[in-house]
């Protein structure tokens, strides 16, 4: 069975952000990291397209799409 892949949007210092597409668990794994006080500084996010290399002490914040994608009026 494929990974459910979602869209995440990580809001950076200065007002960048980075929008990717990953699994459930790589988007876990980045939680988790940005909750823990002693992990590294740098954290690899492996998404669809790329593989980012995320500063975690210039994460504002982390958005979770929405799993609804309407089409129509």
């Amino acid at each position: 069975m494929a990974a459910e892949i979602q869209r995440i949007v990580i809001g950076l210092e200065g007002s960048q952000l980075i929008e990717l597409r990953v699994t459930d668990q790589v988007y876990q794994d980045l939680r988790k990291a940005l909750e823990d006080d002693s992990a590294a500084r740098w954290h690899i996010v492996p998404s669809q397209e790329n593989e980012v290399l995320v500063d975690l002490s210039k994460v504002v914040y982390v958005s979770l799409a929405s799993q609804a994608h309407r089409v129509g009026f």
